[in-house]
């Protein structure tokens, strides 16, 4: 496995491309399209993203557990029932979510998506990230396609990632590389997601492509089994969005031999994915809306997996835990406390609690008690970028790690003002 440039665009037969088209207001442009002759000081609010392949592609996704799903989840949903698709088209800006023609929108952005580049609407995902409720600007989506299909490239992973974020403060994007019976298969993604984000996909859309030859089944399969590990592992807010998805597609152009079940092909296609997968979660919750510190909760000596995510995830979800990583104060009792409400089954007097950091650790907890440390200490680890609750049960042999981020006044300021 090794980390290579070039993010969705990186696999075979794979482009990429994001512009500002006028979805999102820029400064000086009034909300105006601003494709043409863009100014520099206007470039960096790109809001359309195109990914296209050469080739047609085996397509699976997951989509939000939130029973208010966005029109474009659905129009996706019946595009992938035959288990194909050859690129995505996607907006931030506006949700295309429970506002005035919200469906016939969605279906016109894959319709202008294909008479773009000269494909088929059906060939198209379809994705909108953004203020729910507000009817979506679909003109300054059709004066811009032309030109995101003008510009896609080999290089364009980049300008995708910028295109797709709302809150988010960096993009997130990622490639790599494994051999596959001796063939070089290439996976790579962007990624976006600050805030709404919880188990169950929170506010999140991630696009992936693929050179690899695999069937839907096997596709469909590792991605379903990886999701629940990593993305459905981090929690920013407690809020699951209604726009919410992960979507890959592969195209076979590594030449790999089909991958059709359970082999070592599979094995290694399959690891490699949930590292792309784990290390985007990671990215997410270090992103949170507000966020000045990644957390990271590893469940150890747990009777079950199941058993060690539920606590992982009661102790990164809660807002005492994550008030007092913001204030670095060792307040181990709220990490306690949190596991126990989270229906989890455990023995209290069996628990051992570490908060570990790059300048160290510190053992705060030992049987369920209490014990003497250095305060100066504690502080000085928990007031790095990352920290890691270390919870060991040893009860078993099972573990899981959850991602979270501490709660900073920054969330409410800006969630006080989103919509305006």
């Amino acid at each position: 496995m090794k980390q290579v440039p070039g993010g969705i665009a990186a696999p075979k037969g794979f482009k990429a491309s994001g512009v500002h088209c006028g979805v999102k207001r820029s400064k000086g442009d009034g909300g105006q399209p601003a494709v043409k002759n863009m100014p520099e000081h206007l470039s960096d609010k790109k809001d359309l993203a195109l990914i296209v392949s050469e080739e047609p592609c085996t397509a699976c996704a997951v989509y939000t557990m939130n029973r208010v799903k966005a029109a474009p989840l659905y129009v996706t949903m019946d595009h992938l029932e035959n288990g194909e698709a050859q690129g995505i088209v996607a907006n931030s800006g506006n949700a295309n979510a429970c506002a005035p023609l919200s469906h016939e929108h969605a279906e016109e952005m894959c319709v202008l998506a294909a008479a773009a580049t000269g494909l088929k609407a059906a060939d198209f995902v379809v994705a909108s990230t953004g203020v729910i409720g507000q009817e979506l600007n679909i003109g300054a989506i059709e004066r811009g396609l032309p030109a995101a299909a003008a510009a896609l490239s080999r290089e364009g992973s980049g300008d995708a990632a910028n295109a797709i974020m709302t809150t988010d403060t960096v993009k997130k994007e990622l490639s790599v590389t494994c051999s596959v019976g001796g063939k070089t298969v290439t996976i790579g993604a962007i990624a976006k997601g600050s805030g709404m984000i919880h188990p169950n996909m929170g506010t999140m859309l991630c696009f992936v492509t693929t050179d690899c030859a695999i069937t839907h089944e096997m596709l469909d399969q590792a991605l379903h089994e990886i999701v629940p590990r990593t993305f459905n592992r981090v929690t920013v807010d407690g809020d699951t969005s209604t726009n919410d998805m992960c979507v890959v597609l592969a195209n076979g152009m590594a030449e790999n031999e089909l991958i059709e079940w359970k082999d070592d092909g599979y094995t290694v296609f399959y690891k490699t994915l949930h590292h792309v997968f784990e290390q985007l979660a990671r990215n997410i919750a270090a992103d949170g809306e507000g966020a000045g510190k990644l957390i990271t909760c590893t469940v150890r000596n747990a009777r079950s997996e199941e058993s060690a995510e539920r606590l992982g995830k009661a102790v990164v979800g809660s807002s005492l835990v994550k008030a007092a990583m913001f204030g670095s104060d060792a307040n181990w009792g709220r990490v306690l406390c949190a596991m126990g409400y989270s229906k989890a089954p455990f023995r209290p007097e069996f628990v051992d609690i570490r908060f570990r950091s790059a300048v160290g650790e510190v053992e705060v907890c030992r049987q369920g008690a209490g014990l003497n440390f250095d305060e100066d200490a504690a502080r000085s680890i928990l007031e790095q970028d990352e920290v890691i609750i270390d919870v060991n049960l040893n009860e078993g042999e099972h573990e899981a790690s959850c991602w979270g981020c501490d709660l900073t006044y920054d969330y409410v300021k800006i969630n006080g003002d989103y919509r305006t």
